[in-house]
């Protein structure tokens, strides 16, 4: 075991993160630059026997007031999941680490699916406990449940035929109206901001600023990182930004103008999304997360029936799971943070009311 401490190790693990399966771009160097200076960035490497690289957990750490660092890792471990002997050097890497920066717990949010026994054995062999009980949005910090579309060596038709004969016809429906499709640069962010400030007012969320996006796209564009825009006479109507790394595309923000949504333009750029995807030859195209309360007078469920509409699977993951260094204040810790997210839920039905 050892850690990306030089220049060369960070292009080592770079070349590592593409060609793995598993590869997330949420593992990633330059993801990790989105969110400093918040949150500072260690990377554990697993080795065989000659020093190669074969398994790696980008771990994040931050310290919270009153309680102390965190350690968070996001849709970590990149390995053989079911490889005991690798998951106890990157296990063993995040213990030296917790002792450098007196943290108080590990978290994980790995994308690896609910009912992996075998993972689950691995995990639970290691001391790690397991969040089982996330339902909603606001329950963890990345997605639960997804929707995640197989695209490896399939065509164009072939997926195309897969969407629900509506969707179909709705991407038809935008081009034939007149929605033009534009890859964006870095200045056409202000228009997407814009749009999604919309979003966020219509459907009660918080919206980052600006300037989130903008180092985003410092961070991470144009190989990473797009921004395409749905125009009509001229004019901005939607926008998107996917996130393309290793073998998967990511379906990271999306925004739609309350003016034109007859025109169907999300449909349109979905499927331009899925395209660029495809040309990529990528095995997935991840559209994130949806609520997992299945139910037609849910809030979220518009949001989970239109990406289901695209043939995608339904993907339940196996949530949190975490080391705790420091059980007592750890708890303390969870007490507080959800205290604080069911105020801030709070706070912004109260505003959405006004």
């Amino acid at each position: 075991m050892r850690f990306v401490d030089s220049e060369e190790a960070k292009k080592e693990y770079k070349k590592f993160l593409e060609g793995h399966e598993r590869c997330n771009f949420q593992q990633a160097l330059e993801w990790a630059e989105v969110k400093k200076p918040n949150w500072k960035p260690e990377v554990i490497l697993a080795e065989g026997n000659n020093g190669e690289i074969t398994g790696s957990l980008c771990v994040w750490i931050r310290k919270m007031p009153i309680f102390g660092n965190i350690m968070y890792s996001s849709r970590g471990p990149v390995c053989d999941i079911h490889d005991m002997e690798v998951m106890k050097q990157l296990t063993d890497g995040a213990k030296e680490l917790a002792k450098k920066y007196n943290a108080i717990v590990l978290r994980i949010e790995p994308d690896i699916v609910s009912d992996d026994q075998d993972f689950r054995n691995v995990v639970t062999n290691l001391g790690y406990h397991i969040k089982d009980d996330a339902k909603d949005f606001k329950d963890e910090i990345q997605p639960r449940y997804v929707f995640r579309l197989d695209i490896k060596d399939k065509t164009e038709e072939e997926i195309m035929a897969g969407f629900k004969q509506k969707w179909r016809y709705n991407i038809r429906l935008a081009t034939k109206k007149g929605v033009t499709i534009k890859d964006g640069t870095k200045e056409d962010l202000k228009d997407f901001h814009k749009i999604m400030i919309e979003t966020g007012a219509r459907d009660g969320f918080i919206i980052r600023p600006l300037s989130y996006f903008e180092k985003m796209y410092d961070c991470l564009g144009p190989e990473h990182m797009k921004i395409l825009m749905a125009y009509y006479e001229g004019k901005p109507i939607s926008g998107v930004i996917p996130i393309f790394y290793g073998n998967k595309t990511w379906y990271l923000y999306g925004a739609s103008s309350n003016a034109h949504r007859n025109l169907m333009p999300n449909y349109l750029l979905q499927w331009e999304m899925i395209k660029m995807a495809i040309q990529r030859k990528d095995d997935i195209y991840d559209f994130r997360g949806v609520s997992g309360v299945v139910d037609e007078n849910h809030p979220q469920y518009g949001l989970y029936r239109f990406k289901q509409g695209f043939g995608a699977t339904f993907t339940e993951f196996i949530g949190e799971i975490y080391l705790p260094f420091k059980p007592i204040t750890y708890k303390l810790y969870r007490f507080s943070e959800k205290a604080f997210r069911t105020i801030r839920q709070l706070k912004m039905k109260l505003k959405n009311r006004h």
